[in-house]
């Protein structure tokens, strides 16, 4: 049988302002990545969704950003790798600090937006994302693109690792994701987005935007809590999970 983790990305709504469906979504996922504060979150939505995760026996990860509110740390910064260093250990020490008042473990870290996206073509930066996880706890996985720069610091510094896919982005030629700006970059079909996944999952090849077959390693797969189909297209997505038999099981420990 195939194995495969499903992520969502929650806890991003700040103070009045309410972002997704968390409360709705998190039955249907296996890991939730937790938004520490910087481009997203509060301490009172943190501390919730740390206690929403614990009580359906979520894995909890921390997802950590570039301090950008008003941008939902989706815009480029400047930051050095030093900086980021201390950025993703400081978000990290946050939501730490929920999971033991709730007595559960940290279980992942997968960075944020930009930071992601910036960390998985940056060979000094992605450095810098895996020297930060491990230096606070080399327990923890790095979730990180499939094929990206993060994925092969976190090998070379033996902290483990797992590949994620999407199952509504676009993906370009040399497996990174297709930025939002450009036409084409989300999968708004949602029959389409599953027969992509499933072939991820199975096939471990997805097709490019450009109609190029590029290989993958699906570990876990990302999907989006905060669009109104969201609740609606996670459902979809299990059951087609079951029809494939495809379980959906939390990464464990041991990824290399």
């Amino acid at each position: 049988m195939y194995k495969i983790d499903l992520n969502c990305d929650l806890g991003e709504s700040f103070g009045t302002y309410k972002l997704g469906m968390d409360d709705q979504v998190i039955p249907y996922i296996s890991s939730a990545n937790i938004a520490c504060g910087f481009h997203a979150s509060d301490p009172l939505v943190m501390s919730d969704t740390v206690k929403l995760a614990a009580r359906f026996h979520t894995a909890v990860g921390a997802h950590p950003g570039y301090p950008d509110l008003v941008g939902f740390g989706r815009r480029n910064m400047n930051a050095s790798p030093k900086e980021v260093r201390a950025m993703i250990q400081y978000q990290i020490g946050a939501l730490e600090s929920f999971c033991r008042a709730n007595g559960i473990s940290m279980h992942h870290v997968k960075p944020h937006g930009a930071m992601y996206n910036m960390a998985g073509k940056d060979e000094a930066l992605a450095q810098a994302v895996a020297e930060a996880v491990y230096e606070v706890n080399p327990d923890l996985i790095l979730l990180a693109l499939s094929g990206s720069k993060m994925i092969d610091a976190a090998r070379k510094l033996g902290l483990r690792a797992a590949s994620e896919v999407f199952a509504d982005r676009a993906y370009e030629d040399d497996g990174s994701l297709v930025p939002r700006s450009k036409e084409g970059s989300m999968i708004t079909d949602e029959n389409l987005a599953i027969e992509r996944v499933i072939r991820m999952v199975k096939e471990q090849k997805v097709t490019s935007i450009h109609g190029k077959d590029i290989p993958i390693q699906a570990d876990s797969v990302c999907v989006h809590g905060d669009g109104p189909k969201a609740l609606t297209f996670v459902k979809k997505l299990r059951e087609a999970f079951d029809k494939e038999h495809i379980l959906v099981e939390t990464f464990q420990p041991g990824l290399r």
